[in-house]
């Protein structure tokens, strides 16, 4: 990768200290830049603003705050900030809650430091991180989700509402199917980067503000079964 200019800032945020160390010595010997740490949600929220990490390895389980809380802020904030969940649990009702607060992945805290390091990298350019196992429970929440009804100030489907390009509806397709952004790559024979562009430019156009969202609205219109 030629375009390394500049290091992905990267904050880390959990109450145990040492393993708050541990990751953040791990992600600085590897070429990230962690700009903060946090052990509570409240200093999470306040460090996190004025920092301005590009990827936010998160506990759940906090005190002062919840993780999905500080999640749901931040991104509510700052839709452009990735957030990466790195929690103990595994619990089904955790993971959804963490993915409907704004997460963009999701990792068990057993998993290898490799692993985290590629997570993170990968999180960095909005491609969605699950543990294995976990990435079908998303998808079938993103399904349920889909089939309630809409909130009522989603304005897309009103006269005048903007229209896609035919590259950017089978991007938003394929990213409803649950292929993350490399797959897309790979199956389109375009760039990376291209694929980012293009759900840039179609979360701009629908007025959408991350993934989760991007799926469920394409999931409404029946795109994954296209």
């Amino acid at each position: 990768m030629s375009e390394q200019s500049a290091p992905i800032k990267v904050m880390v945020v959990d109450d145990h200290p040492m393993w708050r160390d541990a990751v953040a010595r791990d992600l600085s010997e590897s070429g990230f830049e962690v700009v903060a740490t946090a052990g509570d949600g409240e200093q999470a929220v306040r460090r996190a603003k004025a920092a301005g990490p590009d990827v936010l390895v998160l506990d759940l389980n906090l005190p002062a705050k919840p993780g999905v809380q500080v999640c749901k802020e931040l991104v509510g904030h700052n839709p452009a900030l990735r957030v990466l969940v790195l929690s103990a649990s595994g619990e089904h009702a955790d993971v959804l809650e963490a993915v409907k607060s704004g997460a963009t992945g999701y990792l068990l805290k057993s998993a290898s430091t490799e692993e985290l390091l590629d997570a993170v990298r990968r999180t960095a350019v909005g491609d969605p991180v699950f543990t294995p196992g976990l990435a079908g429970l998303v998808l079938g929440e993103y399904r349920r989700l889909a089939s309630e009804p809409a909130p009522a100030d989603r304005d897309a489907d009103q006269p005048g509402a903007p229209q896609l390009t035919e590259r950017e509806t089978e991007v938003l397709r394929l990213v409803a199917k649950g292929l993350s952004y490399k797959q897309i790559a790979e199956r389109l024979v375009i760039s990376h980067r291209t694929v980012q562009n293009h759900v840039q430019n179609t979360l701009g156009k629908l007025q959408l503000h991350n993934r989760v969202e991007l799926v469920r609205y394409a999931i409404e219109r029946g795109l994954d079964d296209a």
